[in-house]
């Protein structure tokens, strides 16, 4: 494969320039609308998103793009650009600071599904920044990321989105299998949970719903720090309708409870 060093510089920019819209207002007095599934968008969402679909149209001409607020561009080259604006809009309509801004990149493969080959994802309301391309490693504020080598569930720190999402997909046995084992379970959710696995700080992240857009940027970032990002079946795509990262170590562990 060839460099996607530019690739990942362009996605890190845009995702730290988006991140610096949304911070306009975060916590200010803004309204915000629903959309048809009860999820709420802002003008936050919607200008950063136009802000990274303008500058992608001029970085690559030929890519598609796909954003969860203004839907898909299509292309020319095989390449999709997906985005999305924030991540964790309930969180950012709350004040709260951990929501994020995802910029991936997937291409066409022989396979069933596209591949996630670079990611950026932000978090700028902590002015945290994690990107990855297949084959350039992952980086966290510049540093080299890496997984932890904690290698089974007794000892694991495991973070989820939501608690009523998994009763919603009739996961609660699984989740209370999981939630029981580890040794610490936080709600530290959306994309920052999935961050804090690539880095070192967690060691599973769980989000029974879960959208391309919400993980296409995670997918590289957690490959090549060193982890998985699968649906719950252990596949690794960003069409599963839900999702969950780990650490790798205690990946078998985790299928083994989720299949019983």
């Amino acid at each position: 494969m060839d460099s996607l060093a530019r690739e990942m510089d362009v996605a890190t920019e845009l995702a730290w320039q988006a991140g610096r819209i949304t911070l306009r207002y975060f916590q200010g007095a803004f309204e915000y609308e629903l959309k048809e599934d009860d999820s709420p968008v802002t003008i936050a969402d919607r200008e950063a998103e136009q802000y990274i679909r303008q500058q992608l149209e001029r970085a690559f001409p030929e890519d598609g793009i796909l954003g969860e607020e203004f839907g898909e561009k299509p292309g020319t080259s095989g390449r999709r650009w997906v985005i999305d604006p924030i991540d964790g809009t309930k969180s950012f309509v709350q004040g709260l600071p951990l929501y994020g801004v995802l910029v991936g990149l997937e291409s066409e493969s022989a396979t069933a599904s596209p591949t996630s080959i670079a990611g950026a994802a932000y978090i700028p309301a902590l002015d945290e920044m994690v990107c990855a391309a297949l084959g350039e490693g992952c980086w966290w504020n510049g540093d080299r990321a890496a997984v932890s080598t904690v290698s089974e569930l007794s000892a694991a720190c495991i973070c989820y989105t939501s608690s009523r999402s998994f009763s919603a997909q009739s996961r609660e046995s699984s989740w209370s299998q999981l939630s029981s084992r580890a040794r610490l379970v936080r709600g530290w959710g959306d994309c920052y949970g999935h961050l804090l696995v690539a880095t070192g700080r967690a060691e599973a992240m769980f989000d029974p719903i879960i959208n391309s857009w919400d993980c296409c940027a995670l997918v590289p970032i957690l490959l090549e720090a060193g982890g998985t990002f699968t649906a719950w079946n252990g596949d690794t795509t960003i069409y599963g309708g839900d999702g969950f990262s780990s650490n790798g170590h205690v990946f078998s562990e985790i299928l083994t409870v989720i299949a019983n």
